[in-house]
């Protein structure tokens, strides 16, 4: 039959207070939620052209107009197919936003003379509501072509920066209100201050939304949907499906059957681990299938990334579909898919790139004979992890780097071999070990090696080599939506090669990975 798919988280279904953010495209649109959040709000994004049907069912507290890459006056510019200005309710647009509000409420937007991309700093006119407890003057972030060049009637300034006239405007009756700068990026120092007073005093949202409310809210929905049926939940060791099976756990018991793969392209122990810990530590029952030979003879020769992750993900709901056989009540698969594997995977939200498909969400067969929950859809990393902790999983298990679904197969670009995926193992073992032991690991939101489909020349000893080259990446974020790398001390980077290139044979030559994302992703693959 046709899968069923949860389109948001079970909290978001019952909240009964929420922003919504339209969105118009930008590659902030999702930092916007998270900040949001941060300050206790649930926030949802859809997309710009959201029905009037379904925005008066989700019945917003506030509505957020996010920035994005158009000019207003284009042809084909992204424009809202409802009335967001009657909806009742304060709405905030943000650069490519406020430009709407000035382009449909009768103001100007022209191209600016001096385009205006990094930090300025912004002078205050008003501090009596969306500027409420800052300095006369605030560092914030500008990325815009664009400017407002007249307001609209009703319309007042009330701030403004050396190169933009016209840059936070307001219509205090109407309750719009409009910035040119990004808020919700980390250099608008005040940025999570001015997000703050929209959504909590302008538009009266109480900050509610925190671990214990999601968890509240996600067992009653679980419950509900699920009644007596089973629930297989795809373990994979991570945090995240990890932290789905606890809460799954709690919602339903012993309706739920824990399946652990070994795909054959874990890391070394994973599978052994996996087992270990949940069987001791959570007192819950995990299956372990051993998967290895089926994963591999359909990877054999295969080397173009899409298709890794599409066989992947393909076969791991045969082999699931195989399990459920077992358990005569399974109705159900939860996954612990992430908002941000969503949003790269699929453009549900608005008009954002595809960047890649992630395993579990676009490698997915459009026919399975089970129906797909996946609490976590909309959540962030950092929001899973607090939910971990709220439920009682260990901290050092909480904090640990993400792996991704498809493993080692999308650290090894072209083609896998098992002899490749040995030499890999041992290379990433010993790079993670040496961060522990440097006290390093949870200053790294994420830490990995690769094996390259490049062979250099070296010498050990008196003998020449032509071996394998290992890239190592390091890189700090938030939620895995940007990334920039991490400095790693040069005495860890030298122990690291050292230990790799002398312990690993098949490795002799090591690289550091020192892109960030944009305009890398943070895995090779």
């Amino acid at each position: 039959m046709i899968a069923w798919r949860v389109r948001g988280n079970f909290a978001a279904m019952t909240h009964s207070e929420r922003i919504i953010i339209l969105d118009f495209g930008s590659q902030y649109t999702q930092i916007i939620a998270r900040k949001v959040r941060e300050v206790g709000v649930y926030a949802e994004i859809h997309p710009y052209s959201i029905t009037q049907e379904a925005l008066t069912a989700l019945a917003p507290k506030g509505i957020i107009l996010s920035g994005g890459p158009s000019s207003v006056y284009a042809e084909g510019a992204p424009i809202p197919s409802v009335d967001v200005f009657a909806q009742g309710v304060p709405v905030l647009g943000i650069c490519y936003g406020l430009q709407l509000i000035a382009h449909q409420l009768g103001g100007s937007v022209d191209k600016a003379a001096r385009r205006e991309f990094g930090r300025a700093m912004l002078t205050i006119d008003d501090f009596s509501d969306l500027f409420k407890g800052l300095d006369t003057s605030t560092q914030v972030w500008m990325s815009h072509g664009d400017h407002c060049t007249s307001m609209p009637t009703g319309f007042e300034r009330i701030a403004h920066t050396e190169n933009a006239e016209i840059c936070a405007i307001r219509n205090r009756e109407r309750r719009i209100w409009g910035v040119q700068f990004h808020p919700e990026v980390h250099h608008s120092v005040d940025g999570k201050t001015i997000l703050k007073n929209f959504v909590i005093d302008i538009a009266g949202c109480s900050p509610t939304w925190n671990a214990t409310s999601f968890i509240d809210n996600a067992v009653a929905e679980i419950r509900q949907r699920v009644g007596s049926g089973g629930v297989i939940c795809a373990l994979s060791g991570g945090v995240d499906s990890t932290v789905a099976a606890v809460l799954l756990h709690r919602a339903i018991g012993d309706q739920l059957h824990c399946i652990h793969i070994d795909s054959g392209v874990m890391r070394m122990g994973e599978s052994a681990n996996i087992i270990e810990m949940f069987r001791t530590h959570f007192n819950m029952s995990v299956d372990l299938v051993d998967g290895s030979e089926l994963f591999l003879s359909r990877l054999d020769a295969v080397s173009d990334p899409e298709r890794k992750r599409k066989i992947i993900g393909n076969t791991f709901i045969d082999l699931f579909e195989v399990e459920a056989k077992k358990f005569s009540d399974a109705k159900f698969l939860a996954q612990g898919t992430l908002y941000p594997d969503v949003i790269e995977s699929v453009s549900t939200k608005g008009p954002s790139a595809t960047i890649k498909t992630h395993h579990n969400v676009g490698g997915l067969p459009e026919t399975m004979n089970l129906q797909l929950i996946e609490p976590f859809r909309e959540l962030f990393k950092d929001e899973v992890r607090a939910v971990g902790r709220e439920l009682g999983i260990p901290s050092w298990f909480i904090e640990r780097h993400p792996f991704p679904g498809p493993g080692l197969a999308i650290r090894i670009p072209g083609a896998i071999t098992r002899e490749k995926l040995d030499v890999l193992r041992q290379a990433d073992e010993i790079y993670l070990h040496e961060i522990r032991q440097a006290g390093l690991y949870n200053e790294i939101w994420q830490a990995f090696a690769v094996l390259l489909p490049v062979q250099t020349v070296g010498v050990m000893g008196d003998e020449r080599t032509y071996e394998h080259v290992c890239a190592i990446r390091a890189v700090t974020s938030t939620d895995g939506m940007t990334a920039d790398w991490y400095h790693m001390p040069y005495d860890v980077l030298a122990r690291i090669s050292n230990r790799i290139i002398n312990e690993v044979r098949g490795i002799n030559r090591v690289v550091y990975d020192i892109s960030s994302k944009p305009p890398a992703t943070i895995e090779w693959e």
